[in-house]
């Protein structure tokens, strides 16, 4: 009888929430599961029943291994893409939009600084960038960004030609040719290049042409506002070798050549360190044409005029510098004792040749450019100089 009727076994109890293995081997089955269809009162319950808890059970492997997982793509908002070029440096944070009233409206731009010189690339137009892309000028080298910048800040091919007037006059002084064989020439190559620098301040297609050929040799102030600095060159050349003694005005040139140019070049490259003068004058740069000027004077009354020609008729400084003889009377020296030569002479007139030389530089009379006051105001406190003291 016991053997007949057995005692079923208990059943199995089925939760009404399936456990997160159950579910998870419900959703790895395949298709072949049935789902019953979900009520509205089932998914609000389940919307409120707390969530399972997590039994520790791995997937595949897929999602956990991060060498596997793909990739999302970046975002390409324009908000987020300005971000990232922020924090790599490409982006100022000022110029994130922050609304779209900010992106409708253009942000203001200030207008490029400039530093008084005439870039290679604006004289040309876009050549160098139809060139090459690269911003040296010749291409890819790198290091002829470096060079052209130096080019361009310290104003090489200006100076080159500034510096080389000088040793060309020394050279006409060594073949033998007077100051009166030269002012015609320079007065005649003043006045078509002071009629031709009037047309290009006159018509813009001249000024274009111009600036093309002739870019390289010019400042930014000389383009539209200025006239070009060669007229008044040649304009305080001429008036010095003209109405002034040969030694007097040849120093003049001189000095017009080689100290304003170590004035302008050590200014530049030291200015920021020593006081400032006046506006676009420092110390630095004064001191650079007082030093300029004491070896030139020595260079041409030491060794070139004692070598060549000797101290000519023409010359005020032959040699030796005597106090006038009011001032010796004044004092009861007798004649011959108030008199120097020799180096010393030569010291003294070195000496007073950079001063007259840095004062020059530094003055600014009316606004006239210093390639006409250098000369003349170098040639007259030199000329002043010698008529007291010899």
């Amino acid at each position: 009888m016991s053997q007949q009727y057995q005692v079923p076994g208990t059943p199995r109890v089925i939760s009404p929430s399936p456990t997160p293995s159950e579910s998870t081997e419900t959703h790895t089955s395949g298709q072949d599961s049935y789902f019953a269809p979900i009520t509205r009162s089932s998914a609000a319950k389940r919307a409120t029943s707390p969530q399972p808890i997590d039994e520790g059970i791995e997937d595949d492997g897929e999602a956990s291994d991060p060498s596997l997982a793909r990739a999302r793509a970046r975002s390409r908002s324009p908000i987020a893409l300005a971000k990232r070029r922020r924090s790599s440096g490409y982006l100022p944070k000022s110029n994130l939009p922050t609304s779209r009233a900010s992106k409708s409206k253009p942000i203001p731009l200030s207008p490029p600084t400039t530093n008084g010189h005439l870039s290679p690339s604006s004289a040309s137009s876009s050549f160098w960038r139809d060139f090459s892309r690269s911003p040296s000028p010749l291409g890819l080298i790198p290091i002829h960004r470096h060079w052209r910048s130096f080019v361009h800040r310290h104003e090489i091919p200006r100076k080159a030609l500034h510096v080389s007037i000088g040793f060309f006059t020394l050279h006409l002084y060594t073949r033998g040719i007077q100051t009166s064989q030269i002012h015609p020439y320079l007065l005649t190559a003043l006045i078509p290049i002071a009629l031709t620098d009037y047309l290009r301040h006159t018509y813009p297609a001249v000024n274009r042409l111009y600036i093309r050929c002739l870019g390289a040799l010019m400042r930014e102030s000389e383009v539209n506002e200025k006239y070009n600095g060669v007229i008044w060159y040649l304009l305080g050349a001429w008036a010095v070798l003209r109405f002034l003694p040969k030694d007097i005005g040849v120093m003049s040139v001189l000095l017009l050549s080689w100290c304003d140019t170590a004035a302008s070049t050590i200014g530049r490259m030291y200015g920021r360190y020593t006081p400032r003068i006046r506006k676009g004058k420092s110390l630095a740069g004064s001191a650079a044409a007082a030093v300029v000027g004491v070896l030139t004077a020595g260079l041409f009354w030491g060794w070139v005029a004692p070598r060549y020609w000797g101290f000519e008729d023409s010359f005020m400084f032959k040699g030796e510098l005597a106090l006038p003889s009011t001032i010796m009377g004044a004092i009861g020296w007798k004649e011959g004792q108030g008199t120097i030569g020799g180096w010393v002479a030569l010291g003294v007139v070195g000496l007073w040749s950079g001063f007259v030389a840095s004062a020059s530089e530094v003055v600014d009379i009316l606004g006239f450019d210093d390639n006409v006051t250098i000369p003349v105001l170098s040639g007259l406190g030199l000329w002043g100089f010698f008529k007291i003291f010899t």
